[in-house]
């Protein structure tokens, strides 16, 4: 499972925890707006469908996501297929 400070958006170095405190403080309304927290979602892309579910969860912090290593094997496998 992936830990507070471990990178959600690798392009960028945004962790977890600054976009799920990112989300309590702004309230955004719609995902497009967490490329505010310092340009999460801006890159490659790969984060979004994660930045989304953050977002959509009434609680942030208790949403699961892949390890950081899963996590950062599956966006290779993404960025290979672009």
């Amino acid at each position: 499972m992936m830990g507070d400070d471990d990178e959600l958006c690798l392009c960028f170095h945004v962790s977890k925890r600054k976009v799920v405190n990112y989300i309590r403080l702004h309230r955004p309304r719609v995902a497009s707006q967490l490329s505010e927290c310092y340009g999460a979602g801006t890159g490659c892309g790969w984060c979004r469908p994660f930045l989304r579910k953050l977002m959509e969860d009434a609680q942030p912090d208790s949403v699961d996501l892949p390890t950081p290593e899963q996590y950062a094997q599956q966006r290779q496998s993404y960025r290979n297929k672009q």
